[in-house]
């Protein structure tokens, strides 16, 4: 039996990069995957790609009424949603002497904002499953600042607060929640041939030697929203290769 048989998950962020990949194995694993993003574009292709198993919804997850009309095509095409993966985010980098009020503010409505929104408005289709799992995507910059980075940095800082929070409160229905915090991952824009000479440099300071690959960071997120993963509440699972440990 494959590993996510029967089940329904939403997926922000999906349309590319490490989002992509979560809805490819998800589908793989037996799962039905709704799945949104701003890139309509990129979104139509991939579901069309994969097929009816994964179903495309544009959205801006910083928008309530945006999450409100993707719950509502969600419950009105099923009776139960099992998993929630809040992956959709941006990043800016600049100083906060630099940063403007409303760039800090779309950061932190995009990355921090809409995990809020989509816990709230998921709750009552999560409510329905035998065994519901929340996945929020942080990182490691929400486990260590660094120059140039607050906005990004407490965005994801927040992250995990609003995770530890949902986990007690919604325990008491059998929801799992959870936080996954990346380190370096290769995705099309850092892949480029030129930022090889960055990476090759980067990847160097990592203590494993080189930069995760989408696939590793999914099979983690892939644990969490599996059975496998029944007795993960409230945690925070680092996926660096041991960065944090070398900082």
């Amino acid at each position: 039996m494959k590993r996510l048989e029967k089940k329904i998950a939403l997926i922000t962020g999906g349309a590319r990069g490490m989002g992509s990949q979560h809805v490819r194995r998800f589908v793989e694993e037996g799962c039905k995957v709704y799945f949104t993003d701003v890139l309509s574009e990129d979104g139509e292709e991939l579901a069309a790609e994969i097929g009816v198993n994964a179903i495309f919804i544009s959205q801006d997850v910083s928008k309530e009424t945006e999450w409100t009309k993707v719950i509502n095509i969600i419950e009105k095409n099923e009776e139960k949603l099992d998993i929630l993966i809040n992956n959709a985010g941006i990043a800016i980098a600049n100083t906060i002497e630099k940063t403007s009020l409303d760039e800090y503010m779309k950061i932190v409505n995009i990355n921090q904002t809409s995990v809020f929104l989509g816990m709230k408005h998921s709750l009552m289709l999560l409510k329905k499953s035998a065994n519901a799992s929340i996945v929020n995507i942080s990182s490691i910059a929400g486990m260590a600042g660094s120059t140039g980075n607050a906005a990004y940095s407490s965005s994801k800082y927040g992250i995990r607060g609003l995770t530890q929070c949902a986990a007690i409160e919604f325990a008491p229905f059998g929801i799992r929640v959870n936080s996954v915090h990346p380190g370096v991952v290769s995705t099309p824009m850092i892949a480029q041939d030129d930022n090889k000479e960055i990476v090759d440099r980067l990847a160097k300071t990592i203590p494993l030697g080189k930069i995760g690959q989408p696939n590793d960071l999914t099979n983690v997120v892939l644990l969490l929203a599996s059975d496998e993963g029944a007795f993960c509440t409230a945690s925070e699972f680092v996926v660096d290769g041991g960065s944090l440990a070398g900082f």
